[in-house]
């Protein structure tokens, strides 16, 4: 019984938090989030050519394609 009421009181501070985490953006903050420091990944392109580095020096195929090549970076 202990047990059931405390896993309802953790829901309920969970699903509290959760719909205070949901919020309006007025338009004059949109800028902000659309800075490309906001972005998940904010270097698209110097991750790709590190993934890339990474891939060809391990000698083994990448974790992106199925026909991977061998340490010569080859794909």
């Amino acid at each position: 019984m202990k047990l059931t009421r405390n896993a309802a009181i953790a829901f309920a501070f969970t699903l509290l938090f959760g719909m205070m985490g949901c919020a309006n953006v007025a338009p004059w903050e949109r800028g902000n989030l659309a800075k490309p420091q906001m972005d998940i990944d904010p270097h698209p392109l110097q991750t790709e050519m590190q993934s890339h580095n990474y891939s060809s020096r391990e000698a083994a195929p990448s974790h992106k394609s199925s026909a991977g090549g061998g340490g010569c970076g080859c794909y």
